[in-house]
């Protein structure tokens, strides 16, 4: 009997590349609430979870429909729920359910805080395609010292227990700053012993999308210096092996035909959708060039204009056509038109920070190819 099913990795399937070039957006998420439970000192997003303002505007069940509608016949097959913390949200198992009726793959990040038994039988009765859970330390003191919530780390070890009892696999990574680095060996040993993928971690920290400068204040003390990323990175043999392969791939990477692009990532394969209505390209770029409002315009023309519009910037800022147009470490790098926006109100220029940790990251793990291409020292040879 001829089988017509094919078990193969998502990454590898050849649909990709299949729809490159054709203008579909295959992912989308979805930010139901900017409110969250905790008030981790980090984050770019989160408001009170009982902040009324936030809520009340907050798109509803209704209009959540409406737009994951508009996305599966753009031909969207994935969508992320996320946040703020996406369980705050009373109706959050309807939604769950209503696009995964719609064929759609969906994934949740979550910090498991708020998990219940409800949801890992909803989880168990329509499997995500993934469920992402963030450690924010290894131990109750540093934990609550990044979320700010006493009883926080119980909430979290609870949620956790409840995924593994229930049976529903999910993938842990842990974001690194400067209050919880010094535990970095212990999250990644509790994040390999309950993933069902590959854990990861990030170390580079971007600014607050409402650009609140108490709260960036409050990230930029966080962000741990280019030398300690590259030795914390170099620290975890898991990590370390990644980034040299890493590392080698950009050293052999073409320089682009035509620098002055400002937008080379893949912005015309998805788009999200905030609590708000706001429509962006990506999640953070948050230029005001580049955002709509799904509430004042159907999502097919709104997307299709803002990807216009990215296709068409072009950079005419000097020193970014002269540094981060040019240079073959950008892979390594935090720095993107968005990120650039975030810290200094600009697409185009860029930041020493991150170049910073970039360099170093090659310095540690590259080869001397990579090693000597640091476009702001003058070639002497």
């Amino acid at each position: 009997m001829t089988s017509f099913v094919v078990n193969t990795r998502l990454p590898e399937l050849g649909l990709w590349s299949e729809l490159e070039g054709k203008d579909i957006p295959v992912s989308f998420d979805l930010e139901l609430t900017a409110r969250c439970n905790n008030d981790c000192r980090h984050c770019y997003i989160n408001l009170p979870a009982g902040d009324r303002e936030a809520r009340a505007r907050e798109l509803t069940f209704d209009e959540i429909i409406a737009v994951a509608d508009q996305a599966v016949e753009l031909g969207a097959l994935w969508c992320l729920l996320t946040g703020g913390e996406p369980l705050l949200r009373p109706d959050f198992s309807d939604i769950y359910v209503a696009l995964k009726r719609r064929g759609l793959l969906v994934s949740l990040f979550t910090n498991a805080c708020l998990l219940r038994p409800e949801h890992i039988e909803l989880f168990r009765r329509y499997p995500p395609r993934d469920v992402e859970i963030t450690i924010y330390g290894a131990q109750r003191e540093t934990y609550e010292r990044v979320t700010r919530v006493p009883g926080s780390y119980d909430a979290f070890l609870r949620g956790v227990r409840l995924l593994d009892e229930g049976g529903v696999g999910a993938s842990y990574k842990a974001t690194v700053m400067r209050s919880n680095a010094h535990e970095l060996a212990a999250m990644a040993e509790f994040g390999r012993a309950h993933t069902k993928g590959i854990f990861r971690f990030d170390t580079l920290l971007h600014l607050r999308y409402d650009r609140d400068p108490a709260r960036n204040a409050e990230i930029c003390a966080e962000r741990l210096s280019a030398a300690e990323i590259a030795a914390l990175e170099q620290s975890d043999g898991e990590r370390a092996a990644a980034a040299r392969r890493e590392c080698h791939r950009v050293a052999d990477a073409a320089e682009p035909e035509d620098p002055s692009i400002l937008f080379r990532c893949h912005v015309d394969q998805g788009f999200t959708v905030g609590h708000d209505g706001s429509l962006r390209l990506c999640s953070s770029l948050w230029h005001p060039d580049f955002v709509g409002d799904v509430r004042r315009e159907p999502l097919a023309p709104a997307w299709r204009r803002l990807l216009t519009k990215a296709r068409a910037a072009r950079s005419r800022d000097a020193a970014h056509l002269e540094r981060c147009a040019v240079c073959g470490l950008v892979d390594l790098c935090l720095w993107c038109p968005a990120h650039a926006y975030l810290e200094v109100g600009s697409l185009t220029q860029p930041i020493d920070e991150f170049c910073d940790a970039a360099h170093d990251r090659a310095r540690v793990f590259g080869d001397p190819a990579v090693q000597g291409n640091d476009p702001r020292v003058p070639d002497i040879s």
